[in-house]
C-alpha cells in the first residue's frame, strides 16, 4: 500500500518477500546472495532468548527467567524489578550461572520452582540449590543453599532485591536494623554517590495506598546502593557490606545459606485479567522543546585508517565530532593524534580531545602543544583526565587551560570522569575550573541480558538530572556510549584475558543487530530529553565508534571473529541509520515525548523549522502495535521501516536505502497506528 486510508501504516516487506528459498528462520536480501538467521539479526547470536514464565502469587503477578524472578507487580505498581543471587569475582566481575535440574509446581494463584546452578570460572567453583515459592496471599520465599567446590576469592556471594525507580524514587520506606531497631527513611529522589542505607534485615515501602511491601533477608547483613550510578534504573539491595575488606577468600567446602521473603500487608486488590493486546500509545508531552545534543562518534580502536567508502558513509551520517583518546604519557599518541585529524579532515568535523595526564604533565602539555602547532587539528573541546585519578582535580584542568586555551580560543576545556557517573557523583570536580562536565554510559556494569539492558535506559536519564543538581549550570558530555564497558576501573587485580575463539570483553554481539539499534534510540531519548525548558538534556553526546565491532559500521575487512560477531563486511550497522536519522536534525530540537510501555516501545521526537520526526523502536521480541498521536505531525506523513524486510538492504546498500523518502499515510484519525515487527525501528515524517 502506498496511501493508507484507515489511518493504518503497516510494514511493508520489499525484501524477504522477493527470496525464494530462504531457510526457515532466516533473512535475506533481494537475490539472495546474503543469508543470516533472524536472531542474528534480531540481537547478534543464534542463542535463544531465555525462557519467561508468568506466576502469580495471590494478587502479585511476575516472571520467571533462568533462576530469577522479575517484573513483580501489584496491578499495574512494579513492586521489585528483580531478585536473583550474584556471584562477584575479586574484580567484580559476575560468574555466569549453569541451570540444570528445574522442577515446576505452577497453579493459578501459586508456585514452587527449584533448580540447581553451577558456577564456574577460572578458579571458582561454586554449586547452590535455588527454592522460590509463592502463595494466594501474596507471600513470595527465595532460598539459596550453596557450597564452594573450590578456593577462590569473591567480593559478594549472594542475593541482590532491585527496587524500581519509577515507583520508588522519593517514597517514604521504613528499614528494619540488623538489631531490630527501626528507622524512618526516603528512596533517593536524585543519584545518592553513597549507600541510602546501611545495616539492613528488611524494608518496607507503600505500594499502593494502605499496601505495604516488606522485603526480609536473612543469612548475611545488607545495604543498598543506588544503581542509577551506573545507569541500573533500580535500587540494589545486596550483601555483604562494601565497609569490609575485600576480596574475601572463601575456602573449599565453604556453606552459604541465604533467603529473601516478599510479603504484603493491607487489603490487596483482586488480580484482574492480564490485557496484552492493547496498542502502546506514544505521543509528545505538551512540553517546550529542548535543543538536540551535538552527536558524534569515537575514533576506531583497531587503528586501521578509514577506506574511502568508510568516510563518505560516515560523513553522510552527519556527526558533530569525532573522539580521540591520547595518553600523554605513551610516546604512540601521535600517531594517534595524527590519524584523528586526518579521520577529521575527511568527516568534515572538529576534534574531542581526551587527554590522559601522568605525574609528568608540565612536559607533556608542552610537547602536545609543539605537536597541535604542527598538525593544526579543529577542536571542539578537550576532556581532561589524570592516569591515577578516577575524577578530575582542579590542578591538572587548570594546567591544561594554562597550555591549551591559545591553541583554540573556542574549544571548552571540561573534566569530570573517564568512568562511570558513579565517580563524577562521588567525587565532585571543580567546577571553577571547568567549563563542561563529562561522564561515559554503558548498560552492562551488574547485568548484561536484553531485559536489562531496556530496563536500564531510563537510568541513563536519571544521571542528567541528578547532574544537573550540582553542576551550578555547566553544561554535560556523555562520552562515549558504549554497549559494553571499555576497561574496569574497580578491578583489584588483572583483567581476564578472552579464551581462543572468544570475543574481546568490549565487544558486544548486538552492535551488529537491530536490537542494538533500538537500543540507540531508547538511549537517545533518555540523553536527549530535558524537562529543563531551552537546555539540552546533554550538551554533547559521543556514541561508539567509527568502524569495526564497537562501531557504527563494520571494516571493509570483516569481522576478525566472523563465526562469533556475525558482522557482513563493509556493511554499515542498523544503528548506524537510527543515528542518521537524528543526526539529520543537527541544531533542531527534542520534544519530550511519552510511550505507555516504555519497556516495550521507545522513541525520540524531533523539530527542526516546519519538519517533524519520529523515531521509534521496538525493544522486544514480539510485534507491537503503536498509536503515534498526530497533533504534532499533521495529517498526512511518510512511514519508513528498518526491519527484517529491510535491515539487509539498509546494511549493505545503506546509500540506497536512505534515498528511500518512506511509503506516504494519510492520517485520517487522531493518531496514526504502527505496527512493528520485533525489534524493528520505524521513522515518521511529517510533510
Amino acid at each position: 500500500m502506498d496511501v493508507s486510508t484507515a489511518g493504518t501504516a503497516l510494514a511493508k516487506s520489499t525484501t524477504a518477500d522477493c527470496v525464494e528459498h530462504v531457510p526457515k528462520g532466516y533473512v535475506a536480501r533481494t537475490g539472495g546472495s546474503v543469508i543470516l538467521p533472524r536472531s542474528v539479526l534480531y540481537y547478534g547470536s543464534d542463542e535463544a532468548l531465555p525462557e519467561q514464565i508468568t506466576l502469580r502469587a495471590g494478587p502479585l503477578v511476575l516472571v520467571y527467567e533462568q533462576g530469577d524472578l522479575r517484573n513483580i507487580r501489584l496491578g499495574e505498581r512494579e513492586v521489585l524489578r528483580r531478585v536473583y543471587v550474584a556471584i562477584r569475582d575479586r574484580n567484580w566481575g559476575t560468574v555466569a550461572p549453569t541451570l540444570s535440574n528445574l522442577q515446576k509446581e505452577i497453579s493459578g494463584d501459586s508456585f514452587r520452582i527449584s533448580y540447581d546452578v553451577e558456577n564456574q570460572q577460572g578458579d571458582i567453583d561454586f554449586f547452590w540449590k535455588g527454592t522460590i515459592t509463592g502463595d494466594p496471599k501474596g507471600r513470595i520465599t527465595f532460598t539459596m543453599e550453596g557450597m564452594a567446590r573450590s578456593t577462590f576469592l569473591r567480593n559478594r556471594i549472594g542475593f541482590c532485591v532491585l527496587h524500581p525507580i519509577r515507583e520508588c524514587a522519593g517514597q517514604a520506606c521504613t528499614v528494619e536494623k540488623a538489631d531490630g531497631s527501626k528507622v524512618h527513611g526516603t528512596f533517593p529522589r536524585y543519584i545518592a554517590p553513597h549507600q541510602p542505607f546501611l545495616d539492613m534485615r528488611a524494608i518496607w515501602h507503600e505500594v499502593t495506598p494502605g499496601v505495604w511491601a516488606e522485603v526480609r533477608f536473612s543469612g548475611d547483613t545488607f545495604e543498598m546502593e543506588d544503581q542509577r550510578n551506573w545507569t541500573d534504573a533500580s535500587y540494589k539491595t545486596y550483601c555483604t557490606p562494601l565497609g569490609l575488606p575485600f576480596p574475601v577468600e572463601v575456602q573449599a567446602g565453604t556453606a552459604i545459606s541465604q533467603s529473601v521473603t516478599l510479603t504484603l500487608t493491607g487489603p490487596t486488590p483482586s488480580p484482574s485479567p492480564e490485557s496484552s493486546n492493547k496498542p502502546v500509545i506514544f505521543a509528545a508531552a505538551g512540553l517546550p522543546p529542548c535543543p538536540l545534543p551535538r552527536i558524534g562518534l569515537g575514533q576506531a580502536s583497531h587503528d586501521q585508517p578509514l577506506g574511502t567508502k568508510e568516510a563518505a558513509r560516515l560523513r553522510a551520517l552527519n556527526p558533530s565530532h569525532l573522539r580521540v583518546d591520547l595518553e600523554l604519557s605513551r610516546p604512540e599518541y601521535e600517531s594517534r593524534l595524527q590519524r584523528a585529524t586526518l579521520e577529521a579532515h575527511e568527516l568534515r568535523v572538529p576534534l574531542e580531545v581526551t587527554l590522559f595526564l601522568s605525574d609528568a604533565a608540565e612536559r607533556e602539555l608542552k610537547l602536545l602543544r609543539r605537536i597541535l602547532e604542527r598538525l593544526k587539528p579543529a577542536v571542539c573541546r578537550w576532556l581532561v583526565f589524570h592516569i591515577s585519578e578516577k575524577s578530575s582535580t582542579e590542578k591538572w584542568l587548570e594546567l591544561a587551560r594554562s597550555h591549551l586555551a591559545q591553541y583554540n580560543t573556542k574549544a571548552k576545556i571540561g573534566g569530570g570522569t573517564n568512568a562511570y557517573f558513579a565517580e563524577l557523583n562521588r567525587n565532585r570536580p571543580p567546577l571553577v575550573a571547568m567549563d563542561f562536565a563529562v561522564y561515559s554510559v554503558n548498560p552492562q556494569v551488574h547485568a548484561f541480558d536484553n531485559t536489562s539492558l531496556v530496563e536500564n535506559l531510563e537510568g541513563q536519564a536519571a544521571t542528567v538530572e541528578s547532574a544537573r543538581q550540582f553542576l551550578d549550570g555547566r553544561s554535560i558530555a556523555v562520552s562515549p556510549v558504549t554497549l559494553k564497558p571499555r576497561f574496569n576501573p574497580d578491578a583489584t587485580g588483572p583483567a581476564l584475558k578472552p579464551s581462543l575463539g572468544e570475543l574481546p570483553s568490549q565487544v558486544d554481539v548486538r552492535q551488529m543487530s537491530l536490537f542494538g539499534a533500538a537500543w540507540t534510540t531508547g538511549s537517545l531519548k533518555s540523553l536527549s530529553e530535558s524537562k529543563f525548558v531551552s537546555e539540552p538534556g546533554v550538551r554533547s553526546i559521543t556514541y561508539y565508534e567509527t568502524t569495526g565491532w564497537r562501531g557504527v559500521m563494520e571494516t571493509e575487512g570483516g569481522s576478525p571473529l566472523p563465526s562469533r560477531f556475525r558482522s557482513l563486511p563493509g556493511s554499515v550497522f542498523p544503528l548506524f541509520h537510527v543515528l542518521a536519522d537524528v543526526c539529520e536534525f543537527a541544531g533542531g530540537n527534542v520534544l519530550l515525548s511519552t510511550s505507555t510501555s516504555p519497556l516495550k516501545i521507545t522513541g525520540i521526537f524531533l523539530v527542526k523549522g516546519p519538519r517533524r520526526r519520529v523515531v521509534l523502536g521496538n525493544l522486544g521480541p514480539e510485534p507491537a502495535v503503536v498509536q503515534v498521536m498526530s497533533a504534532e505531525l499533521g495529517k498526512a506523513v511518510r512511514v519508513k521501516y528498518l526491519d527484517e524486510t529491510t535491515a539487509l538492504q539498509a546494511m549493505v546498500s545503506p546509500e540506497s536505502f536512505r534515498a528511500d523518502p518512506g511509503n506516504l499515510a494519510q492520517i485520517e484519525k487522531d493518531w496514526i497506528e504502527i505496527l512493528l515487527r520485533p525489534y524493528a525501528i520505524v521513522r515518521i515524517d511529517s510533510l
